[in-house]
């Protein structure tokens, strides 16, 4: 609870109290006159008990005013409870006042907890970084650490900053990052990613991010920003309250004039109905549970280690009919090896695996990699030159002088190499030296373990469309799509043959309906960005996932998705019943205080107790 909080409790603790001795002193306190007015002597009690609870309402009415915002909820407060005192009902004037500050109290203890369950997250900040400088270990702030300087991490610390152990080898807590509870093990030459905990071994680590650039940076910046971007839902409030708030104050004060000058007299009993219209109208309960309820579901989400860049794509995901995703490293691990390796007739496969190693080894392709480890070698790096890599179909070099392919069929058939059909499943890297073909690898990857729960999961939430896109082999994509229950396969895709089949999918939905699009966020940064929902998968360490997509997934478990989609159904459905009960209950009681049956206790309930109610149905969305 903040100090602010504690305060304000003790504060109207002691207004309450004030007020109490004020409503048992009027049973039999005496009035007195000035001239022929009479006044009970309870007055200056009452007086005190609402300046203690209610003072701070007033002079924010009176700032306001004078800055130009003048309907607000301080100032419908204001002049209602003052004006409850002129007409004389003090002990109801305070009454309001008290309970329109019980409301506020609770307000800001639930938007405290909502905000400490972002906050939670934000404790993966790193405070310091040892550094090893001159043969000795430097304390220093994590933004003085440049890349290439080596980082020394004991047993219980943070990491500070992206790199690669160098020395040591330990278990790391990934829980603030990605939700999950199982330690990761890491040893020498694997890459650790900044935000996570050291709980073993002592590792050393060389920096390969500045700070700014950093996992645990961007994630900050992700989760800081993310409130700013409002939903649909949000924009509405904010519209509602702009021109609500007038129209029933100019309601209030014809309640007030119209009635006594047509019927004549009975100004005070008009004046009263008209005072308890402005506290029933105040708009509190949807100006704080709506966004309370998104801020609550982000928060919600980030716990599940899905980061969502703003309550708009929140809403959003609940909108989804389509969904389309990119096979490797989304449904499939993306860990490839090497299966079968066909030489061509006269040659030796050794021979063949050395020459698709030496073509991929300057690339990053988990294809290149699972190349490069089943080959097992040094790579001679002089023997290389003129290695040029063709988007979707492979890489051309020259190898001691000699031009070597390994790629496709595409590639082969562009430079005039025949190649054999080749019926395997997997994907399959053809290799040529000149015109000569020296054979095939087939390389495979392996279906994640919760791919099929992930489509089932779709397809229980009423998904249209589940669509995969690959640029592997058509008979390896459909083999995988047999397998999660994927219908609608397109394969053998470029890069920009994926960003065209999206754009004729969008065309093919409704209008509300989204196109949600999941790729790895490295190789597919165009469609993330082109589809109404782009989620990056494990887009943890990727500066293309963090920048492109609206929704990281930080854990590789398309599963995740499916959460995703029903925090946000869930926190969509809590929104909406907060509209229609709060503009449901004050329509009911507006119309009852017009007429003269609600009195200011049934405003007391109309403002505050709805404003509550709201609140706790929208702390519903945190869990």
């Amino acid at each position: 609870m903040s100090r602010k909080l504690k305060k304000r409790i003790k504060r109207v603790g002691v207004g309450a109290s004030i007020y109490l001795a004020a409503v048992i002193f009027s049973r039999f306190a005496p009035y007195f006159y000035i001239g022929t007015l009479q006044i009970h002597t309870a007055l200056f009690v009452f007086l005190a008990a609402y300046i203690i609870i209610g003072g701070d309402v007033v002079k924010n009415a009176v700032r306001n005013i004078g800055h130009g915002q003048i309907f607000d909820e301080n100032f419908l407060m204001a002049i209602a409870t003052v004006g409850a005192f002129f007409v004389g009902e003090y002990a109801e004037a305070v009454a309001v006042m008290l309970f329109y500050q019980v409301g506020e109290c609770f307000q800001s203890y639930a938007v405290n907890k909502s905000r400490k369950s972002i906050a939670e997250l934000m404790d993966i900040r790193p405070d310091y970084a040892n550094v090893m400088r001159n043969g000795a270990v430097e304390e220093v702030g994590p933004e003085e650490v440049a890349i290439g300087e080596v980082i020394l991490i004991k047993p219980g610390e943070r990491i500070p900053l992206d790199g690669t152990v160098v020395k040591g080898n330990s278990s790391l807590d990934t829980m603030a990052l990605t939700g999950e509870s199982l330690p990761r093990d890491v040893a020498e030459g694997e890459e650790v990613i900044s935000g996570c905990v050291n709980l073993s071994g002592v590792i050393e680590v060389r920096v390969s991010k500045v700070f700014g650039e950093s996992t645990v940076a961007k994630i900050l910046d992700l989760v800081e920003n993310a409130s700013g971007k409002k939903s649909e839902a949000e924009h509405f409030i904010t519209k509602f309250a702009r021109y609500y708030t007038p129209v029933v104050v100019g309601l209030a004060a014809l309640l007030a004039v119209v009635p006594p000058l047509v019927a004549g007299g009975g100004w005070a009993s008009w004046i009263y109905r008209a005072l308890s219209f402005l506290v029933i109208s105040c708009p509190c309960a949807l100006v704080i549970s709506i966004p309370l309820s998104f801020f609550g579901g982000l928060g919600g989400a980030s716990r599940a280690g899905i980061l969502i860049k703003g309550s708009n794509y929140l809403e959003a995901l609940a909108d989804a009919e389509m969904i389309v995703m990119d096979k490797t490293g989304t449904l499939t691990k993306g860990v490839f090896a090497v299966k079968k390796i066909v030489p061509s007739k006269g040659v030796d496969g050794g021979e063949l695996l050395e020459t698709a190693a030496y073509a991929e080894s300057f690339s990053n392709h988990p294809i290149s990699r699972s190349l490069v480890q089943a080959y097992g070698k040094a790579i001679d790096e002089t023997r290389l030159k003129e290695v040029e890599e063709a988007a979707g179909h492979g890489i051309s070099a020259v190898l001691d002088g000699q031009r070597i392919l390994a790629g496709n069929d595409k590639l082969m058939k562009s430079r005039n190499v025949e190649v054999g059909a080749v019926e395997e499943i997997g994907t399959v890297v053809h290799v040529a030296r000149g015109e000569e073909y020296l054979g095939y690898i087939v390389i495979a990857d392996e279906v994640k373990d919760d791919a099929k729960a992930a489509v089932d999961g779709f397809k229980e939430a009423g998904m249209k469309n589940i669509v995969m896109l690959t640029g592997d082999r058509k008979k390896t994509a459909d083999a995988i799509a047999e397998e999660l229950g994927i219908l609608e396969v397109y394969a053998e895709l470029l890069p920009g043959d994926k960003v065209e089949r999206v754009e004729k999918l969008l065309v093919a939905k409704s209008e509300k309906g989204r196109l949600v699009f999941v790729g790895d966020g490295i190789n597919d940064a165009p469609v993330l960005a082109r589809a109404d929902i782009g989620i990056a998968m494990g887009g943890l360490g990727s500066d293309a996932a963090i920048e492109a997509a609206d929704v990281v997934i930080m854990t590789d478990e398309p599963s995740k998705i499916v959460k995703a989609m029903q925090i946000s159904k869930k926190t969509l459905s809590i929104v909406k019943q907060n509209i229609i009960f709060a503009i449901g209950i004050k329509v009911l009681v507006l119309l009852l205080a017009a007429v003269g049956i609600a009195s200011m206790w049934a405003a007391v309930f109309a403002d505050v107790g709805v404003a509550v109610i709201a609140i706790l149905n929208a702390m519903r969305a945190m869990k």
